[in-house]
């Protein structure tokens, strides 16, 4: 027998590993909107560089934090205009997706951590991470952003930007092959919880039906 739902909650897609939602059990939203993102990033412009270019990265590419933590300089694909990460969450190591990123992106990552420079040295980067610091404290400067944001609540963390990701994917008419294979998702089930959007998400795309 199935709980009832608060209003605004939704139902986990069958099949979603780990019953995945884009709300909390209290009917928050666990995603930024459009909006919120933007606010995120605007604020993350002061902050020090290498903390600004982790906001911008888990915001342009929805990778985890634990998989941004753990890029290397020869990972970033500057000619191709992509990251390349080690999906972390497959049960086998070496396990890679390609995500293409704004290049405003590789601009502040190659100024911010010398990508070009190290990958003319031996090993093109392979042991150069680019943030060497504890998942604590790649946490703490995310956090920090969002409260200079304004952010609060289950939406303002890592996870709400990977979740934003894949909302704006979907509201943008990504298709969801292709949404799963950026975000490293081993089930498309997982990855249809984005098309469950709401809100000025979800307008835009009736909008899309109607016009």
């Amino acid at each position: 027998m199935s709980g009832t739902r608060k209003p605004g909650q939704r139902a986990t897609p069958a099949g979603a590993p780990g019953g995945m939602q884009l709300f909390d059990r209290d009917g928050s939203r666990k995603y930024l909107t459009v909006a919120e993102r933007a606010r995120f990033l605007r604020a993350a412009e002061p902050a020090p560089r290498e903390a600004r270019t982790l906001c911008m990265t888990l915001a342009w590419s929805g990778c985890r934090l634990s998989e941004a933590l753990a890029l290397t300089a020869d990972r970033v694909d500057l000619a191709g205009g992509v990251l390349v990460f080690a999906t972390l969450k497959k049960r086998q190591d070496g396990i890679y997706r390609a995500v293409p990123v704004p290049p405003s992106l590789l601009e502040a990552l190659d100024l911010v951590h010398g990508i070009r420079e190290a990958q003319r040295r031996r090993g093109r980067g392979s042991a150069a991470r680019l943030w060497p610091w504890s998942r604590m404290t790649g946490w703490r400067a995310v956090h920090a952003v969002m409260v200079a944001a304004g952010l609060s609540g289950p939406a303002a963390s890592p996870k709400g930007l990977r979740h934003a990701f894949g909302v704006a994917a979907v509201s943008s008419g990504i298709p969801l092959n292709m949404v799963q294979k950026w975000l490293g998702h081993a089930q498309l089930s997982t990855t249809a919880i984005y098309a469950d959007a709401v809100g000025a998400e979800e307008q835009d795309i009736a909008r899309k039906m109607w016009g």
